[in-house]
């Protein structure tokens, strides 16, 4: 039988934060059930990987007094994190996201994202940034 389980963190964007959402990850999957451990680490490492851009990237822009995000994880048939902020809107393609050189300091987040779930969406929805991470159970 496939467990339920859902979670929702608010959080300024800030550096600190990151802890909070591993601690809220920490306690979803206690609640989650039974998944294959490449498939929590793969979607672990998604979530945090982008919980990371929406925070350097609001920080670096100048943009995080007084910014926040919300994280919503669902746990069903599948595994989904969806992250809102109300950030600058992203100039992104996805689908031409590659892997950094080995020789850049950053650039990895994205593909690495890419590459650990089986979906990865983003879109700009009423003013907020919204970001979709899903995996299948495994």
């Amino acid at each position: 039988m496939t467990e339920s389980a859902a979670r929702t963190l608010e959080a300024d964007v800030a550096l600190e934060s990151l802890d909070l959402v591993h601690d809220t990850l920490t306690a979803w999957w206690e609640e989650v059930g039974e998944v294959d451990l490449r498939t929590r680490f793969a979607f672990e490492t998604a979530v945090i990987e982008i919980a990371g851009n929406v925070i350097e990237h609001t920080i670096a822009a100048s943009a995080a007094q007084g910014r926040r995000f919300t994280l919503d994880l669902v746990a069903d048939a599948a595994l989904t994190a969806t992250f809102r902020d109300d950030g600058l809107p992203v100039a992104l393609d996805l689908s031409a996201v590659t892997m950094a050189d080995e020789d850049d300091e950053s650039g990895r987040g994205l593909a690495l994202a890419l590459a650990a779930v089986d979906r990865l969406d983003y879109q700009r929805i009423d003013g907020r940034n919204v970001w979709t991470l899903e995996c299948a159970r495994g």
